[in-house]
């Protein structure tokens, strides 16, 4: 049944990605301008990508999500618990948290870089401070949700603080993670583009953007599907973390 189901998911994705292929044939038709390419030339160009480049800029577009990603859990997962199991805490950090999360993270891009300039810190700290805040609300009220007398009853069995963090806090917790970052996966990536047009030399931003000034319109398309499909790649594993750990729900 499982195999069934993940057959049918398949094939309505692949039916999905040849919809949008027609589609952008039929424009291209239409348009018949070099900045819109048919999708065999952006196909073609992207299999005659070195593999050496795709690798490294792919690889460091990779490691910073991953660093940023890193970052915002742990340090949203500490403030999240601590404001969804104490009262005092959230009614300190509450304000905080409402008064600067509503601020557009992308307008913060020239206040990082100037304080961490154009390396790999402001990059990596954007895409941790797009999900920071989210993480931060999602574990608090994901906590907060879950009932007290769910604790009473390991109470009454004699379990540990450490037991109730590993069996009810922590699984409460991750459930709401696993969402928010589904949910803010695709804002992050897009900020990571952003961050790569400066100072760097490598990532899907910077290839993408110097195809673009070298009016190669194919390679620049190619690295668009490329970074689309780091995205997609991504979203998939969050799926896979998802089903793993949180089988109690599926």
């Amino acid at each position: 049944m499982v195999r069934k189901q993940r057959l049918h998911h398949v094939l309505r994705l692949l039916l999905v990605f040849l919809c949008m292929n027609i589609i952008w044939y039929i424009a291209y038709l239409l348009m018949n301008h070099s900045i819109l390419p048919s999708p065999g030339s952006v196909y073609n160009a992207m299999f005659h990508l070195g593999a050496r480049e795709v690798l490294l800029n792919v690889g460091y577009s990779l490691l910073r999500i991953f660093e940023g990603v890193a970052l915002a859990l742990v340090i949203g997962l500490l403030i999240g618990l601590l404001m969804g199991r104490s009262p005092v805490w959230n009614r300190l950090l509450d304000p905080v948290v409402y008064l600067t999360y509503p601020i557009p993270k992308i307008a913060l891009l020239p206040v990082v870089m100037l304080f961490f300039g154009l390396g790999e810190t402001s990059k990596v700290l954007m895409i941790m401070l797009i999900l920071l805040f989210q993480v931060i609300i999602s574990v608090r009220d994901g906590v907060k949700a879950i009932p007290d007398s769910t604790y009473d009853v390991l109470t009454s069995i004699g379990a540990s603080a450490g037991q109730k963090f590993w069996n009810v806090t922590l699984p409460g917790a991750l459930s709401v993670i696993l969402s928010t970052i589904r949910i803010s996966l695709g804002t992050a990536i897009s900020v990571l583009f952003f961050t790569e047009i400066y100072g760097t030399e490598h990532g899907m931003g910077f290839f993408i953007m110097d195809a673009w000034l070298r009016l190669d319109y194919p390679e620049m398309y190619a690295g668009i599907m490329l970074f689309s499909l780091v995205g997609f790649v991504l979203f998939l594993l969050v799926d896979v973390l998802d089903y793993k750990f949180m089988k109690w729900r599926n």
